[in-house]
C-alpha cells in the first residue's frame, strides 16, 4: 500500500502540469478526506488500492499546487514593466556571453529599492530571481558577485505557439519572475551574502580560475562542460553536433558522470580499506564507509557542477542506488526507483516540465526493465550494446512526444562515445583537475592530453553528424510500435520470437528508408481551410491550408546563432501539422524579419512556387538553383476553394513598400483576408484605388493584418475606414523596443469595430473558415496554467 501510495503522490504532481488553470489548494484540502473515509470503510482489497492510489494523487496534486501558487505569485507585477528600478542582491550562476557583445546572467534580489509611489508593493509579490542582459562596451563576465543595479523589467513572457520551444516555460521552471537589462551597475560587497550567495560566488571563482588556466585548450569549451557543467563558452556549432547525434546528455551533468564519480571513489575507497587487517573493518562498517565516501564524491561533483536540478535529480537516483547496491540491502530495484522519483519530486515538483526529467527517468526505466528481467547474464561488450539499443528504442515514443527527432546514428554514436567517456575522459578528467590543483606547473601537461581525448570524441561526432539522416515515421503509433516490438525481442527469451523481431524492425526501416526516396512527400488533409498567423516575436509568418495544399506567408525572424522562426516555430508546427511539402511561398519582401531561416527551410521541406516583391534581396538568401517568382507577374490563383490574388506597388519602391500584398478570398464562407506586408501610407492607398477599381464586395466578414506590425507609418485614418475590418491581427514582439502596435493605430481600428488580437499577448493565431463562419482560436487561451492568457494588445 505504500507503494501504491507513492505511486499516486507521483501521478498526481505530474497530473498538475497537463492543467489548463491551477486548482484552488482549499478544494485540494477538502476533497482528501473522502478517500480516507474509503480506506477506512472499504472490504474490497481493489477498492483500498484505488482509495489508496486517491489519497497519494490529491497529497501530490497539493503539494505541487501549492509550490506553484508561490510561484505564480513573485512575479513583477504589470505595473512596474518599463520603468528603471534599483535592485541589489548577488549572481544566481555564472555570467556568460550572449547575442549583440551582452552578458547574461540570473540575479538573486536581497532587496527592493522601489520608488515611493510604487512602495505599496509587499516583497511577496516581488520576483526574487531576475534574467538579466547586460550591454554595452562595459559589459563583461566578471561584473563582481553582490551587486546594486539599475534595470529595466518586463513580466516572464516568450512565444506560445502549439509546439516548439517555449522560453515563458522555461522562465517559469528556473523561477525567474521578470527579465530584462541592466542600465547601471556597481559592486555592493556590503550586501549581506548568506550561505547560497557564498556558494554561488564559491562557484563562480573556481569556473572563472579553471577557465583562465584551460583557456589554451582547443577543445576548451567541452572540457569546461564536463569538468564543471559550465556550458557558458559553448557555440553553436557545438549544440549542432551533438544534437545531430543525439549526445547532448555528455555535456549535461547527469546520472551517467555522477555514477562514474560515485564508480570511481567507491572503487579506490573499496580497495584501500580491503588491505586494512579484517578485524579493523567488518564487512558491515566497510560498506557504510563506502557508501559515506561514494556520496560524499556524488554531492561534492554535483556542487562543482552548479547543484542545478537536473545535477541534482541525478545525485537523489545516485546515492539512492548507491545506498542500495553498496549497502548490500535486499530490495526491489523497482522499488528504488520508485523512490528517486518520489523524492525528485518532494524536493522539485517543478521537474515534470523539464524534458530531462523524462528523458533520464525514461532511460534508467528501459534499463532496469532491461537487466532486472532478464534471465541471462550478459558480458560487458554485450551488455552495452543491449543497453544502447533499448534506450534508443524506449526513448524514441517520449522524443517523438516532446516533439524532437531520433537520429539514427546517435545508437552508433553513443555505442563510441559514451565507452570512450567513462573509461578514457572522465577519469582523465578528473585526474587533471587534480593535478591542476596541486601541480600548477603541469598545465600544459594537462592541456595536451585533454585536448587529445576530446579531440577523439569530437572527430568522431562531426563525422557522424555530418552524415547522420533523420528517420521519419508516419506517426505516434508507428513510433510506439517499432519501440515495443524491440524491447520485446530484447527481453522475451525466446530465439525464434527475437529472429523474427529483428526481421520486422529490418524490413520496416528498409521500407521507411526507400520510400522516402521514392515517393512524393505529402501533406495530411483538412475538412476546412484554416490559417495560422504564427507567434514569431518582431517578425510575421503566416500559414494558409486548404486541403492539402499549404501556402507560406513570410518565414519570421532570424539571427545567426541566435534565434531562428524556421527552426523553432515553423519547424515543430509544420511537421506537428503533417506538412511535408510548401507547395507555395510567398516572401513579402527582402527584411530580415520576413525571410529569415530560408536555407533551413528548404534544407526540411519540398518547396515548390518562390513568390516575392523583391525577388534579387530573397534570391541572395535562397539557395542555389531556387526560382524566384516576381510578384507584380502573378495572375489571380485558386487554392482549391479559395481565390489567391497577388499585387505588388507600380513604382519604383524597394523594402517595406515592395511588399507582395497577398488577398485571399473565400465564398462560403464569404470571407476575405488581407495579407499586406510591410506597406506604408503610401502603397496603402495605391492598393485601396485598385481595389475601387475591381469593385470588391463589402457583405464578406474581413481579416485585416495590420500593416508593418501595427506601426504609425501604416494603417491611416483612410486605410482603416476603407478596410473596416472585423478582425485586425497584429503580428509584434512583446514590449519590443519599436513599440509595435502604436496606441493610435489601435485607436483608429477599434473606432471601425473591429477586433485586435496580437501575437504579442494572444500566441498563435489559428483561423478555420467553416460554412457558418470563421472560429478563432488564440494558442494562449488553451495554455497551461503558468502561461499567461490572452491579454489586450
Amino acid at each position: 500500500m505504500a507503494r501504491v501510495g507513492l505511486v499516486g503522490f507521483a501521478c498526481g504532481v505530474i497530473l498538475l502540469y497537463s492543467l489548463a488553470v491551477l486548482p484552488p489548494l482549499h478544494w485540494l484540502i477538502s476533497a482528501m478526506p473522502v478517500p480516507f473515509i474509503a480506506i477506512l470503510s472499504a472490504r474490497s482489497p481493489l477498492f483500498r488500492v484505488v482509495s489508496v492510489l486517491l489519497v497519494g494523487g490529491i497529497v501530490g496534486l497539493a503539494w505541487a499546487a501549492m509550490q506553484a501558487d508561490v510561484r505564480q505569485r513573485s512575479v513583477l507585477p504589470t505595473a512596474l514593466e518599463g520603468q528603471e528600478l534599483d535592485v541589489s542582491g548577488y549572481l544566481c550562476d555564472v555570467p556568460s556571453e550572449g547575442s549583440f557583445g551582452s552578458v547574461r546572467f540570473g540575479f538573486c534580489v536581497t532587496q527592493w529599492h522601489l520608488p515611493e509611489g510604487e512602495s505599496t508593493f509587499s516583497s511577496d509579490e516581488l520576483p526574487d530571481q531576475l534574467r538579466l542582459a547586460w550591454y554595452g562596451d562595459d559589459a563583461t563576465t566578471t561584473p563582481g558577485h553582490q551587486l546594486m543595479l539599475t534595470v529595466a523589467l518586463k513580466r516572464p513572457h516568450g512565444a506560445v505557439n502549439p509546439e516548439g520551444f517555449r522560453y515563458e516555460s522555461w522562465l517559469y521552471r528556473k523561477g525567474f519572475g521578470a527579465t530584462g537589462t541592466v542600465r547601471e551597475l556597481s559592486r555592493a560587497d556590503h550586501i549581506e551574502c548568506p550561505l547560497r550567495c557564498r556558494y554561488h560566488r564559491w562557484r563562480g571563482e573556481l569556473v572563472n580560475a579553471a577557465s583562465d588556466r584551460l583557456s589554451e585548450a582547443r577543445h576548451f569549451p567541452l572540457i569546461t562542460s564536463l569538468m564543471m557543467g559550465y556550458r557558458g563558452h559553448m557555440q553553436p556549432e557545438h549544440w549542432d553536433v551533438l544534437k545531430a547525434t543525439g549526445t547532448i546528455h555528455l555535456v549535461a551533468i547527469s546520472g551517467l558522470h555522477l555514477g562514474l564519480i560515485a564508480a570511481g571513489a567507491g572503487f579506490l575507497c573499496r580497495r584501500l580499506l580491503l588491505r586494512l587487517p579484517e578485524r579493523r573493518v567488518s564487512p558491515a562498517t566497510l560498506r557504510m564507509l563506502v557508501f559515506l565516501v561514494v556520496a560524499s564524491a556524488s554531492v561534492g561533483y554535483a556542487l562543482v557542477a552548479g547543484f542545478s536540478v537536473p545535477t541534482r535529480r541525478a545525485l537523489i537516483m545516485v546515492v539512492i542506488a548507491g545506498w542500495v547496491l553498496v549497502g548490500a540491502r535486499q530490495t526491489g530495484v523497482f522499488t528504488g526507483l520508485l523512490t528517486a522519483l518520489v523524492l525528485v519530486l518532494l524536493t522539485d515538483s517543478f521537474s515534470p516540465l523539464d524534458q530531462g526529467f523524462w528523458l533520464s527517468f525514461g532511460a534508467v526505466t528501459v534499463l532496469v526493465l532491461l537487466f532486472a528481467l532478464r534471465v541471462r547474464g550478459t558480458g560487458w561488450i554485450a551488455g552495452l550494446l543491449l543497453a544502447q539499443v533499448s534506450v534508443f528504442a524506449g526513448l524514441w515514443p517520449i522524443l517523438s512526444s516532446l516533439g524532437q527527432p531520433q537520429p539514427v546514428l546517435g545508437l552508433v554514436a553513443n555505442l563510441f562515445a559514451i565507452p570512450w567517456v567513462s573509461l578514457v575522459v572522465m577519469p582523465l578528467l578528473a585526474l587533471g583537475a587534480f593535478v591542476l590543483v596541486f601541480l600548477p606547473a603541469a598545465n600544459a601537461l594537462v592541456i595536451g592530453v585533454l585536448d587529445v581525448v576530446f579531440g577523439v570524441l569530437w572527430q568522431g561526432l562531426s563525422w557522424l553528424a555530418n552524415v547522420d539522416p533523420v528517420l521519419t515515421v508516419s506517426g505516434s503509433l508507428q513510433v510506439a510500435g517499432f519501440s515495443l516490438v524491440v524491447l520485446m525481442a530484447l527481453l522475451v527469451p525466446f530465439s525464434g520470437f527475437r529472429k523474427a523481431s529483428a526481421c520486422v524492425v529490418s524490413l520496416w526501416i528498409a521500407v521507411s528508408v526507400f520510400r522516402g526516396n521514392e515517393v512524393e512527400p505529402s501533406n495530411e488533409t483538412v475538412a476546412h481551410p484554416e490559417i495560422w498567423v504564427w507567434d514569431v516575436g518582431q517578425g510575421l509568418s503566416v500559414m494558409l491550408r486548404e486541403r492539402d495544399r499549404v501556402l507560406v506567408y513570410d518565414t519570421g525572424p532570424a539571427l545567426e546563432g541566435v534565434y531562428s522562426s524556421v527552426e523553432s516555430v515553423l519547424i515543430p508546427n509544420l511537421t506537428a501539422l503533417g506538412v511535408r511539402r510548401i507547395d507555395t511561398l510567398v516572401i513579402s519582401h527582402g527584411d530580415g524579419d520576413h525571410a529569415g531561416g530560408l536555407p533551413l527551410l528548404f534544407e526540411r521541406f519540398e518547396v515548390g512556387r518562390v513568390v516575392t516583391g523583391e525577388p534579387g534581396r530573397v534570391a541572395d538568401k535562397l539557395p542555389e538553383g531556387v526560382t524566384v517568382e516576381p510578384c507584380s507577374g502573378q495572375v489571380d490563383v485558386r487554392m482549391g476553394h479559395l481565390e489567391l490574388a497577388f499585387w505588388r506597388s507600380t513604382g519604383r519602391v524597394e523594402g517595406n513598400d515592395a511588399s507582395c500584398v497577398l488577398t485571399v478570398s473565400s465564398a462560403v464562407p464569404p470571407v476575405e483576408v488581407v495579407l499586406p506586408g510591410d506597406i506604408t501610407r503610401r502603397v496603402e492607398e495605391e492598393l485601396m484605388a485598385r481595389a475601387d477599381h475591381h469593385g470588391n464586395g463589402t457583405d464578406r466578414y474581413r481579416v485585416t493584418l495590420a500593416p508593418h506590425h501595427g506601426s504609425k507609418t501604416s494603417s491611416s485614418e483612410l486605410w482603416v475606414a476603407r478596410m473596416a475590418p472585423d478582425l485586425t491581427i497584429v503580428s509584434a514582439g512583446y514590449r519590443h523596443r519599436f513599440g509595435h502596435p502604436h496606441a493610435n493605430v489601435v485607436e483608429r481600428y477599434q473606432s471601425v469595430g473591429s477586433d485586435i488580437a496580437n501575437t504579442a499577448t494572444a500566441g498563435a493565431i489559428r483561423l478555420v473558415l467553416e460554412p457558418g463562419g470563421v472560429i478563432t482560436t488564440k494558442a494562449r487561451a488553451a495554455a497551461p496554467f503558468w502561461i499567461r492568457k490572452p491579454e489586450t494588445p
